[in-house]
Parts: C-alpha cells; sequence; structure tokens
C-alpha cells in the first residue's frame, strides 16, 4: 500500500486500532514517521518498567508505597526511555545482519507505540494502591489481606498486568516485523538478538577477569 493511498488515521484511532489492527496502525506509524507521542509513552513505559521491577524485588519490604512510587517515577521517568532508545540502537544494528530495512528512528517509533497495553498498566495501579497500599510491594502475599474478595481482585490485577504484557510483546513482534519487513520469526529472533549479544559480552568479560 502506498502512503499516497492510505488512509489518515487520527490520534484516538492509532491508540483503539493498535489493539485489533496492529500491522496497520505500525505501517501508518513508519511510513507517516508519525512520533507525536513518542516521548511521552518511553517515559511512561520506563515508569510502568521500574515499577514492576519494585514489585518483583519486594521493596515494600523496605521502603513506604509513596517513597517507592517517586523513586519509580524519577528514575524510571528519566533513564527508562535511555534503556529503550539503547534497545533499538541494538535492533536497527542486529537487524542489518538480517536484511532488515528500519533505521534507530523508526524502530523507536515502533517501539513506544508497542508499549501502549503496558503503559495502560499504570492504571490498574491506582486501584490497587487504594486498596492494598504498600503491601501491594511486599513479598508475602499473605499480608495483603484476609478477605476473599480483596484476594480474588489481587489476582484479578495480576491477570491483566499479565495479559497486557503479553500483548505488548506481541505488537513489539508484529511492529519490528512491519518496520523490518521480516517475517513473525525473524521479527522474534531480531528481537532476541540484542540480549543475546549482551549475554555474550557479559560472559566473555567474566572469562576475561577469571583469566587475570
Amino acid at each position: 500500500m502506498n502512503f499516497e493511498q492510505q488512509e489518515i488515521l487520527s490520534d484516538k484511532e492509532i491508540f483503539t486500532e493498535i489493539w485489533t489492527s496492529p500491522r496497520k496502525v505500525f505501517r501508518y506509524i513508519d511510513e507517516k514517521k508519525y512520533d507525536k507521542y513518542v516521548t511521552i509513552l518511553l517515559v511512561l513505559s520506563g515508569i510502568a518498567r521500574a515499577l514492576n521491577r519494585a514489585v518483583s524485588n519486594n521493596l515494600g519490604d523496605r521502603m513506604s508505597i509513596w517513597v517507592i512510587i517517586g523513586i519509580c517515577i524519577i528514575v524510571g521517568g528519566l533513564f527508562g526511555w535511555l534503556t529503550y532508545y539503547i534497545y533499538a540502537v541494538l535492533i536497527s544494528w542486529t537487524g542489518k545482519w538480517l536484511k532488515g530495512e528500519g533505521n534507530t528512528d523508526s524502530i523507536i517509533r515502533i517501539i513506544s507505540y508497542a508499549m501502549i497495553p503496558s503503559v495502560l498498566a499504570l492504571v490498574i495501579l491506582f486501584p490497587q494502591i487504594s486498596i492494598y497500599g504498600c503491601e501491594m510491594v511486599k513479598f508475602d502475599i499473605n499480608t495483603i489481606s484476609t478477605d476473599l474478595f480483596s484476594i480474588i481482585l489481587f489476582f484479578l490485577f495480576a491477570f491483566l498486568e499479565f495479559i497486557l504484557g503479553i500483548w505488548t510483546i506481541v505488537l513489539c513482534v508484529i511492529g519490528i516485523s512491519e518496520v523490518q519487513k521480516f517475517s513473525i520469526g525473524k521479527s522474534i529472533l531480531n528481537l532476541l538478538m540484542p540480549g543475546l549479544i549482551l549475554l555474550v559480552l557479559f560472559l566473555l568479560i567474566l572469562s576475561l577477569i577469571e583469566i587475570f
């Protein structure tokens, strides 16, 4: 489909149709070079990623919920986007080995909009804070509540966050497939290659340290 023949998508259509017609939306974003919300999406996704790490590291055992949120907003907001940008650089670089067509700018656009489900997960955070407070980032689930309804809500929130996380991965695969002009299999490989390269470099450095 040529860009001249492609329908113009409004902001609302981009944010709604990415759930049901992601390939069409990513093609539009790529060809239009649509970067209107790239920065804010990267900042919010950085905050969401920082909050997920806070939960997985059980920071609630050592800090109050508001201190954790403040740290996640500052650290995730200021530096989270940098992680995605470096990732985009590595995807572009390794993608060249697979004959990919995307550059760093086009890939960071795709990644930012693929993060919409993860950003939406932030909305789920507010009712959790009002219900569980600091207990939501503590290790022991039994401290959350003895009330059956609260426990059911906890697992419902966890399930929704899991689904949103899975859909973020799916959108990344589809988006990279579109911008790099890859099959789904090559797109998955392209997403994994930066991590594999970093792992090899890390193991190589450890080996050199042991030698010397």
